[in-house]
């Protein structure tokens, strides 16, 4: 006898479920005994540990920053990775206390961006070994995004434009940087263009009659009065001085 079908959850009512229509629960798989391997699991395979620092945005001696590989729906979806193999429980003292210091600075310089309302911190850890946690933009404003299907709407939006996507890569980078470790995003370069025509409010002239090349008027001034020659001090009047 087939299993009755799962009823609906609540929040596919919510404002901020993506989708609508007619929905229903796929069904359960079996409960299997042994869990499959995780990407990088023991680290063989893994590829964080292979990354090279030029694939991240920001790096450190200890933690590296890496972005999508293009423009997402949302302002900015970042990555923030140990650069040891370590999962989060198997965290020292040392890099469990800086993991809280970088979840902070990370989400500060996130949300210093232009049209950041919030920023959402996740960790799943399921597909891969190596530990990762997701920091996601929300933008400003748009309030259906709130909640647990934020990243859901990142794949559902338009992605935004790479121009704008590069330069909030670089303001983070930057952010970071103010603290240690090395900025490695650039921000977009300036498209220059040059002018289609060039103008001058004051062309040369070319006169076929004269070899001379005919310049801008130069307006003409009167020769200056000569300066008077001194006058030989010896030639002077002989003034007397009053008897006193």
């Amino acid at each position: 006898m087939p299993e009755a079908p799962l009823d609906l959850p609540d929040f596919v009512s919510w404002p901020s479920f993506p989708f609508e229509g007619d929905l229903r629960v796929k069904p359960l798989d079996p409960v299997v005994a042994t869990e499959p391997a995780r990407q990088g699991e023991d680290g063989n395979g893994c590829v964080a540990c292979a990354a090279k620092d030029n694939a991240y945005i920001w790096v450190s001696d200890r933690w590296r920053v890496r972005a999508m590989d293009k423009p997402t729906g949302l302002p900015m979806v970042l990555i923030l990775e140990s650069r040891s193999h370590l999962d989060l429980g198997d965290l020292p003292n040392l890099l469990a206390a800086e993991l809280g210091v970088m979840t902070v600075r990370l989400e500060r310089a996130v949300r210093s961006l232009d049209g950041v309302a919030r920023v959402h911190v996740n960790r799943y850890g399921d597909g891969a070994a190596h530990l990762h946690l997701w920091f996601l933009a929300r933008p400003h404003g748009q309030l259906q995004l709130r909640g647990s299907f934020l990243s859901l709407w990142d794949d559902i939006l338009p992605p935004i434009a790479e121009e704008r996507w590069r330069e909030n890569l670089a303001l983070v980078a930057a952010w970071l940087a103010e603290f240690g470790g090395r900025a490695l995003a650039e921000p977009p370069r300036i498209a220059w263009q040059a002018p289609a025509t060039l103008t001058d409010s004051n062309p040369i002239r070319f006169d076929d009659d004269v070899d001379e090349v005919a310049g801008p008027a130069v307006e003409e001034h009167a020769a200056p009065a000569p300066v008077p020659a001194p006058r030989d001090p010896t030639s002077l009047p002989v003034v007397a001085a009053p008897v006193t």
